[in-house]
């Protein structure tokens, strides 16, 4: 009950991600121009309409892994957290100057998975898609579990595996091109490394500082 009491104030962190999709609505649009990054290797890509599964549990596997870190180590916790927020910084500022949009399939059929496919076109316009937010965060979180295990769990390969199989749905639904996948990749990888380096310099100068402030004696000998 203890611990629980103790993650209450580092869980409201997850506020954060929700309150910024209203930036996101904002810049769900065509008003400033559209540009395209379908090449040809993306045209050869397969529609697999099974991989809708996996690309919208993409908010609830968030949270839950959110969750899941802020118990198991609070510092790969926190810095996930700020990875993702400066992240989808970075992607908003993105928008906002270089909008994309992707053309998707016309889709047939009535059945179960070509219906979610058709609701995920339809709550989800084909516009900030480069680079890919459902990429960006999966990639953010398999850095996050991977640093926080120090053995692979049964629990991290679920994580790993459910998150590569979001990354790959981005692709296959063609709610994204490769172009989108690959910037995103780049772009979480940068973002936690940085976070990363700027934490460990910070407890390095704390720990430098506090020795510094450490009396020394001398021996002085008779």
């Amino acid at each position: 009950m203890k611990r629980i009491k103790s993650s209450v104030l580092p869980l409201c962190l997850l506020f954060l991600i929700p309150l910024m999709n209203i930036v996101y609505a904002h810049l769900n649009n065509s008003t400033r121009g559209l540009h395209s990054l379908v090449t040809d290797l993306d045209k050869s890509v397969p529609f697999i309409k099974s991989f809708a599964i996996p690309y919208v549990i993409w908010l609830p596997f968030l949270v839950i892994t959110l969750i899941y870190l802020c118990f198991k180590n609070r510092e790969v916790y926190y810095r996930v957290i700020i990875s993702l927020i400066l992240g989808l910084i970075a992607c908003f500022t993105i928008y906002f100057f270089f909008q994309t949009t992707v053309v998707r399939p016309q889709l047939q059929g009535k059945d179960f998975l070509t219906n979610l496919v058709r609701f995920v076109y339809a709550t989800d316009s084909p516009f900030n898609c480069f680079p890919s937010i459902h990429v960006l965060t999966s990639y953010i979180l398999i850095k996050g579990t991977i640093k926080c295990s120090k053995k692979i769990s049964l629990k991290s390969i679920i994580i790993i595996v459910i998150a590569s199989l979001i990354i790959l749905s981005t692709q296959f639904i063609k709610q994204h091109v490769i172009m989108d996948l690959i910037f995103a990749i780049l772009l979480g990888n940068t973002t936690y490394k940085l976070v990363e380096y700027l934490s460990i310099e910070r407890s390095s100068s704390h720990v430098i500082k506090h020795y510094s402030t450490i009396p020394v004696t001398k021996k002085i000998g008779t």
